[in-house]
């Protein structure tokens, strides 16, 4: 699969690729000072980190709010759910702690002709951003993303979140079925892989405790 996959998805248009191409130029370019994806994907990058992000924006089907983003590292998912999300109502924030890629986030960004939130600070740090949804890749161990990400998401929000295929499920302690509903999609860019959907229930402690 290549740019022709991305091409092949719904609602995907011309304009929307060239802003993705602006991106896999970028993350090529800065990649061996910032190391922002595994080198050895580099060959594969438009299956294995534009087309793997661009389907979780298909799966959350969003509505007019905020996507926050956490960890975005070299825009994956967030530079390319900002580029799909054009034209949406669908605000985006990316939150990257590290300063370098942050400074990448933001020259990127501009570069593809986009304006989503850029913050440089950790999680923790930042106020309620008050998200609908929240996708997080590789980001932490699930005892301590759940409670930072449920800070920032409205009652009834979603997390999507990439499983990798060596990856641990939560566990019963992770998940409190009074806290969160999940669904389990199989990922479309490898079958051993999957992703997690998880709903806040809306009478359920912002807080995650």
């Amino acid at each position: 699969m290549t740019r022709e996959a991305v091409a092949a998805l719904p609602g995907v248009s011309r304009e929307t690729l060239d802003r993705l191409h602006v991106l896999a130029v970028h993350v090529v370019r800065w990649n061996p000072r910032i190391n922002l994806v595994a080198p050895r994907s580099l060959s594969d990058l438009w299956t294995r980190h534009i087309l793997d992000s661009a389907q979780l924006w298909f799966l959350a089907a969003p509505s007019p709010g905020l996507w926050a983003d956490l960890g975005s590292g070299g825009g994956f998912p967030g530079l390319v759910i900002a580029a799909l999300a054009e034209g949406s109502g669908m605000r985006v924030a990316l939150v990257e702690s590290d300063q370098r890629k942050a400074a990448f986030l933001q020259v990127v960004a501009r570069a593809m002709g986009l304006q989503p939130e850029i913050h440089a600070a950790r999680i923790e740090a930042l106020p309620p951003l008050g998200a609908t949804i929240i996708s997080a890749r590789a980001l932490a161990p699930w005892p301590v993303l759940l409670p930072l990400a449920r800070c920032h998401l409205v009652p009834g929000g979603r997390m999507i979140l990439p499983q990798g295929e060596n990856a641990v499920p939560p566990g019963a302690t992770d998940l409190d079925s009074r806290q969160w509903s999940v669904e389990d999609r199989r990922s479309m860019t490898n079958p051993e892989s999957t992703i997690l959907i998880l709903t806040a229930r809306p009478s359920a402690d912002p807080t995650g405790t």
